[in-house]
């Protein structure tokens, strides 16, 4: 009875919970709205300083190429004189020049020459560092992890030092003014780059593949051509997007072991126009330049697909 008498009422204690708690400043809905408008006009200046300066980077980036571009279609005169982006008297004529070739020899053999050796580079590449990533990556054998460090350390080596040992055996062995230097270090697995990314690429893959295939009696060949190939698509097509960019776009390698016009490849060729007598032919070497650019964009654009897919929807397709 005590206890009971002493409870408050119901009313007590709804009066006593709202003094208690005080109550939130109020927003009214004209600062609601004040404050809406603010945050997106903030927004909006975000935004538009971020295209601002994308665009200035854009435009950084992409004028040697617009002008190269352009420069293809004026005079030589106009090239050198006249900064201005749009040509006076455009014409064909560069275009004309650049496919007639020079020296005797034709635009169309140098762009042979070096879909030969960008090709051939693909080929070598793929086949050569994928066999050896399998075994870096899938055969345990006395010694790996040493001989892949070697490999890495290979790296660090730069091109020039090796380069005049390499030309004296070369020379010795009468494989000067061929494609055999350029093209035999690809088949020989000897870009260690590609080694390093095909490994790491087969070992995000997992192994329980690899013993389901041997419980069923496959060997390391089966299992490499059936299971591994398949599944190192995206590797492969970027080992091949690199290696077509980089052999159809050197210079020094080609200028090192060829000497004779007939076997020059397309960076090469471009020299030629510069100096070759008393003037220099700049409209014709640029025009000559952008042909020689068309094959690297198209082969990138038609494989640039594959650089973004990923080893679980190439191994989990059913």
């Amino acid at each position: 009875m005590t206890t009971a008498a002493a409870m408050p009422t119901g009313s007590t204690v709804a009066s006593v919970s709202s003094t208690a708690v005080p109550s939130g400043p109020t927003v009214t809905v004209e600062e609601s709205a004040r404050l809406h408008r603010r945050h997106r006009n903030r927004t909006n200046v975000r935004s538009v300083v971020f295209h601002v300066l994308a665009l200035a980077l854009v435009v950084v980036i992409l004028y040697p190429a617009v002008w190269m571009l352009v420069s293809a279609f004026k005079p030589t005169a106009d090239i050198v004189g006249n900064v201005s982006l749009i040509p006076k008297d455009a014409s064909f004529d560069n275009f004309a020049k650049a496919l007639q070739g020079i020296g005797g020899v034709s635009f169309w053999r140098f762009f042979t020459n070096s879909l030969i050796l960008a090709l051939g580079s693909v080929i070598g590449i793929t086949l050569s560092c994928s066999v050896s990533a399998y075994a870096f990556a899938r055969i345990e054998f006395p010694g790996r992890n040493v001989f892949f460090a070697l490999m890495i350390g290979t790296l660090l080596l730069p091109f020039h030092v090796v380069i005049i040992p390499q030309y004296i055996v070369f020379s010795r062995l009468h494989l000067v003014d061929t494609y055999v230097p350029l093209l035999i270090g690809k088949f020989l697995a000897a870009e260690a780059f590609f080694v390093f990314l095909m490994v790491q690429f087969m070992r995000n893959l997992p192994r329980e593949l690899d013993e389901a295939a041997r419980i069923d009696g496959a060997g390391h060949v089966r299992i490499f051509r059936s299971i591994m190939l398949p599944l190192m698509k995206p590797a492969l097509v970027t080992s091949s997007i690199f290696a077509f960019i980089w052999s159809w776009n050197d210079f020094f390698g080609p200028l090192i072991y060829l000497s004779k016009p007939n076997l020059y490849s397309l960076p090469v060729a471009l020299r030629l126009f510069v100096d070759q007598t008393t003037t220099s032919d700049y409209g014709a070497q640029m025009a000559m330049a952008v042909l020689a650019l068309v094959p690297v964009l198209l082969f990138f654009l038609i494989f640039q697909r594959y650089l973004v897919e990923g080893v679980a929807t190439q191994g989990l397709k059913g």
